[in-house]
């Protein structure tokens, strides 16, 4: 039939889902997530394994957050922006490869031929209610389990295989838990060893116990993964009770890494919060920071990114025969689109075709020529999409090549090459996810401080020390950020110092550029 009325043959239009972990991730009323194979599609007509993925499971579903800001109710399109493309983008990122090409590229198939043109708005229309009907209340998981290991099928018509994952000790955070025996006392206080925990013990019988349990229900939830918070109901546990040598009802106890830290009896809810908010203060210190009142460092800071687009022609037509590249005309679509409809229109590019061609154009273009390279990824570096593909590789991988060659060259290095370089290295933190992981992986923290470093120190070039000056800015505020949220930081303390002592000895050179003052000054208060 569609031969007769497109003049082309068409086996199916597919619907694309992708499982790993047992649920089901997909594209329709915004990303919607199903126990496999619940969606009112129905069971799947093909299920394909794409492969294996290591990424740990907090990274995995942090991106998973990113991708809600482009795929959200009102950006589906049935033919330019729909389930295909999200789950093109969520394989893209958790295997290095998108489903396949025939699928993708149906809706242009379609919309090539005079007919698919003439229907595109009924059909969108007509499709509404059915690409994005909500899903069946019995068949949404409660919640995303962390497990160490992932069966990951892309549902629907294409699919993604098992992968390792690092899981933590597998104890829920952020409610009570009830105990009975010894033995899973002993583990939940094991788990607590390096934090805190409390321990409330109560009976059936016990009227004033029950007015508190609201309370303490509410200070487990506040707590989160900070403090373990226990109940154990005396009636059930008399093993526990003569452990503990418990005498009345209700009784509190508090233990501070492994030691017991406190004790007190009675049913008194101010007490209660005192107590334990206190204990899980002592536990996690705040950072001095916290305690000044100083308005920057009490807020968020948006990080400096140089989104500015250059004339695409001339930037290509500088790379010579390498801009005939496919990877190339594949990368400027993308950002053209992007730039003049907005994320949710720009398809995302094959991401690994694109990282070959610039790492290969590293590791054989003149330094000379080779900023046009590095200064159109840095364009695309915008979309989140892009930072979180690249947040997936390995250390050595673009970003680490990229930092590798501009640092190998040193006072070498050509003035376009360093500052594009550096532009690109502050448009990184347009990603949490890649942010993390340039100050966690400690060879690719130690090539990032050693391009900010050397860059402070152009004398020759303001505008390079204002870029620098702006990257050190973004890597002290995604690290303030941590102490905001009462995390440890992310920056090793002699990175820090050694950070500070460049920020400092630049500070006291440094009297050409206000905007590179200011900068200096900012990261070095976010970081003392």
């Amino acid at each position: 039939m569609s031969l007769s009325f497109l003049g082309t043959h068409i086996d199916a239009v597919y619907h694309t889902a992708l499982v790993f972990g047992g649920i089901e991730y997909f594209f329709g009323a915004g990303i919607q997530q199903t126990y496999p194979g619940g969606t009112h599609h129905g069971r799947p007509m093909e299920i394909t394994p794409l492969g294996r993925t290591d990424l740990p499971l907090d990274i995995i579903l942090e991106y998973l957050d990113s991708l809600k800001e482009i795929y959200t109710v009102e950006t589906y399109d049935l033919f330019t922006h729909n389930c295909n493309n999200f789950t093109n983008d969520f394989a893209m990122f958790l295997l290095g490869r998108g489903i396949p090409d025939h699928i993708t590229s149906l809706p242009q198939t379609v919309l090539n031929t005079p007919f698919g043109q003439m229907l595109k708005p009924q059909l969108d229309s007509a499709m509404r209610g059915i690409t994005q009907a909500p899903v069946a209340p019995a068949a949404i998981p409660s919640q995303h389990q962390p497990t160490s290991t992932f069966n990951g099928v892309v549902n629907g018509h294409s699919s993604a295989q098992s992968g390792q994952v690092n899981g933590a000790s597998g104890i829920p955070t952020g409610q009570v838990h009830q105990v009975t025996t010894v033995k899973k006392l002993d583990t939940l206080l094991t788990s607590a060893r390096n934090s805190c925990a409390v321990i409330f013990f109560t009976s059936a019988t016990c009227p004033p116990c029950k007015l508190v349990y609201p309370a303490y229900d509410e200070l487990a939830a506040e707590a989160g993964n900070k403090a373990i918070l226990i109940k154990v109901d005396l009636g059930e546990a008399y093993e526990i009770g003569s452990k503990y040598q418990v005498r009345a009802t209700p009784t509190f106890m508090s233990f501070l890494r492994g030691e017991k830290e406190n004790e007190w009896v009675g049913a008194s809810e101010g007490q209660l919060r005192g107590n334990v908010r206190m204990l899980i203060q002592m536990a996690h210190p705040p950072h001095p920071h916290n305690n000044l009142r100083l308005h920057i460092l009490q807020r968020r800071h948006k990080s400096v990114t140089y989104s500015k687009i250059p004339p695409l022609e001339k930037l290509i037509a500088k790379m010579g025969p390498r801009g005939s590249d496919p990877a190339v005309s594949a990368l400027k679509d993308f950002i053209c689109t992007r730039e003049a409809s907005g994320a949710s229109d720009a398809a995302l590019p094959s991401l690994p075709t694109i990282t070959a061609f610039i790492v290969q154009s590293i590791e054989t273009t003149p330094p000379d020529s080779l900023f046009p390279d590095i200064d159109i990824l840095r364009c695309a570096l915008v979309d989140q999409r892009v930072s979180g593909y690249l947040a997936s590789e390995h250390s050595d991988s673009t970003v680490g090549k990229i930092f590798t060659k501009t640092n190998m060259l040193s006072e070498e290095c050509p003035y376009s090459l360093r500052i594009v370089t550096l532009q690109l290295a502050c448009n990184l933190f347009t990603s949490p996810i890649l942010a993390t992981q340039l100050l966690q992986d400690g060879e690719l923290c130690t090539k990032l401080l050693q391009l900010v470093t050397s860059s402070l120190l152009d004398t020759a070039h303001p505008p390079v020390r204002v870029a620098a000056a702006s990257l050190a800015f973004n890597i002290a505020a995604f690290n303030h950020l941590r102490r905001l949220e009462e995390k440890e930081d992310l920056l090793r303390e002699s990175a820090q110092v050694e950070l500070i002592a460049s920020l400092l000895e630049t500070l006291t050179n440094e009297n050409e550029s206000k905007d590179c003052v200011r900068g200096l000054l900012t990261a070095i208060g976010l970081l003392v």
